[in-house]
């Protein structure tokens, strides 16, 4: 497999609490090739919500999306395939909604999505962030070839080309 061969994806509180979303997403990652290798549902604590968006500290919608993350059960899921980051990022859509809809109407974002916030979905947006994530809501599962491609350097044929 690539380098992109997992990512992590979650499934927001609010897309959780409607059934028929939560099918449809699942069936669209199905649809699209994407394997789902490992999945956990749970309900974050404020400090869990708060490591895991640490980049988002200080951000007008933190507040917002802490509240949002803590507010009941989410599911977290590997996804597993060829360049899947790109892949499931393109399944969820825009960030924002409002975008979404009109650019991307069969996104999942565009048909669950509420707010910007409340978007319905997370996707890891490279391989760092997928073994960063991995780590905090999977910490005894490993990705030997997710960690083994993150070391590869860029090899030059060394003819001077």
């Amino acid at each position: 497999m690539s380098a992109s061969a997992f990512t992590l994806a979650i499934f927001k509180p609010h897309l959780l609490k409607n059934p028929v979303a939560y099918c449809a997403t699942e069936q669209l990652i199905a649809a699209s090739g994407i394997r789902i290798v490992s999945r956990r549902k749970l309900s974050l604590t404020e400090r869990q919500a708060k490591q895991f968006y640490r980049d988002h500290e200080g951000k007008f919608f933190y507040g917002r999306l802490i509240s949002l993350m803590t507010s009941g059960p989410l599911e977290v899921l590997v996804l597993s395939g060829e360049n899947v980051i790109s892949r499931w990022r393109a399944l969820m859509g825009p960030t924002k909604v409002f975008k979404a809809v009109y650019t991307n109407p069969d996104c999942v974002r565009s048909l669950y999505g509420l707010s910007d916030t409340r978007n319905a979905s997370h996707g890891s947006d490279s391989l760092a962030s997928f073994l960063t994530e991995a780590a905090i809501f999977f910490p005894d599962q490993q990705f030997p070839e997710a960690a083994a491609t993150d070391n590869c350097q860029p090899v030059t044929s060394g003819r001077g080309t």
